[in-house]
């Protein structure tokens, strides 16, 4: 980053794959994260250039190398592949004063320090803000939590039980039917979003002043904050939504529709566009009808609106509908399968799915790594595949050796 923090690369020497400048060349973290929202920020910053070096338990490693089936050719979790590719693996044991020792060494050799322990963990360890910030004043520690570091500090933090507690399974779901969780760890993707942001905004700010600091995000805020339009129409109006299906409580027609094969998502966004779906399905009279003239009044009579699209929309399948209505300017789609969602972004030229080359270390085999594309597209600085996700401890030697040569060495100024 700024030429002040050139000296952890002088010190500790861990070398880089080369693959072009990243965005964030010259960052080193040392990633204590396990399982979801932690390694997905790291991914995300590895990608965009930082070298990442993942601690992890020996024997055992990121709890998410056990979340099997489904795996691949060698037996790897699909779950652990999905979030940590360009990372590199040290085993420490951090019950131990040695492994202690050695974390303390890599981060002093590190910009960033990011860790989703449950709060007092690290404190414990010896491993906390307030401790490694007192020897590397310059370091950004970015702390994961469940519900934070106060009363909800015991809380295991589990994207399921998040999605509960904080309202998400409340508005998911049918109408009349049980609040469901979403189909992913949807919790844990946004705060590894937020962890990622915050600590590229604490980055700018030492790079202005030579000052870290700790960076704390945590499941329930982190949701909260992503329920929009939902949670600010409690904080505002004092509105407690309930489950939809797939309708939306604010605009109308914004959901699916059954066709003559399968379900299409309509999403019109304002009056013109209801005006050419009604052309488009063969009924342009609906645009004038009283119930349906504004969104308000859609919104009012959605039951009745869904009712006749619902009839027009049967006579054909939802590719068919798809293509008119997009012909038409009207946001529509087909339901897809997740094989159907990377075909159709590959017919987009939208990237999708990319293979990182095996190292020759890394198997007689010699297999690439399938890794879903980063979404991040820069012109000058693009993402970077550099390196598959790692066996457990795959590079303790390398990285342990590398340190210990640095601690021998004098060191220099910081230039």
């Amino acid at each position: 980053m700024g030429t002040q923090y050139d000296a952890p690369d002088e010190r500790a020497g861990i070398g880089r794959e080369g693959a072009g400048r990243g965005a964030l060349e010259g960052l080193r973290i040392a990633d204590f994260s396990r399982v979801l929202a932690g390694p997905y920020a790291t991914m995300l910053l590895a990608d965009l250039g930082a070298e990442v070096v993942k601690v992890e338990r020996p024997g055992a490693g990121d709890e998410t190398r056990a979340w099997h089936p489904p795996a691949d050719h060698d037996g790897t979790s699909t779950y652990f592949l999905s979030v940590n590719r360009n990372k590199k693996s040290v085993a420490l044991d951090l019950t131990t004063e040695a492994g202690r020792e050695q974390a303390r060494a890599l981060v002093a050799a590190s910009d960033v320090l990011v860790e989703n322990f449950r709060p007092g963990t690290m404190e414990r360890l010896g491993l906390g803000p307030r401790e490694l910030r007192a020897l590397h004043p310059g370091l950004v520690y970015c702390s994961i939590s469940g519900f934070g570091s106060g009363a909800g500090a015991a809380i295991p933090g589990y994207d399921l039980l998040v999605q509960a507690v904080g309202g998400l399974m409340s508005v998911t779901g049918d109408a009349a039917g049980e609040p469901v969780k979403t189909g992913v760890a949807l919790v844990d993707v946004i705060t590894g979003l937020h962890a990622s942001l915050g600590i590229l905004a604490a980055l700018r700010h030492r790079d202005a002043t030579g000052e870290g600091q700790l960076v704390e995000v945590n499941l329930l805020g982190s949701l909260l904050s992503a329920m929009v339009n939902q949670a600010s129409a409690f904080a505002v109006a004092g509105v407690v939504p309930g489950r939809l299906g797939n309708a939306h409580p604010s605009i109308a027609p914004y959901e699916t529709f059954p066709t003559a094969d399968r379900p299409l998502a309509i999403a019109v966004g304002n009056d013109r566009q209801f005006a050419a779906l009604a052309e488009a399905v063969g009924d342009p009279g609906l645009a004038l009808d009283d119930r349906f003239r504004t969104n308000a009044e859609r919104v009012a009579h959605r039951a009745e609106l869904k009712d006749l699209l619902t009839e027009r929309l049967g006579v054909a399948d939802a590719d068919h509908w798809s293509a008119v209505l997009l012909a038409a300017g009207v946001p529509a789609g087909p339901v897809n399968t997740l094989d159907e969602a990377f075909a159709f972004a590959a017919k987009l030229g939208l990237p999708g799915i990319v293979d990182i080359p095996a190292a020759p270390a890394d198997g007689a085999e010699g297999r690439p790594s399938r890794q879903v594309a980063s979404p991040i597209a820069l012109s000058g600085t693009p993402a970077q595949y550099r390196l598959p996700p790692p066996g457990l401890g795959q590079h303790t030697a390398e990285i342990l050796d590398r340190l210990s040569d640095s601690a021998t060495e004098p060191e220099g100024p910081v230039t």
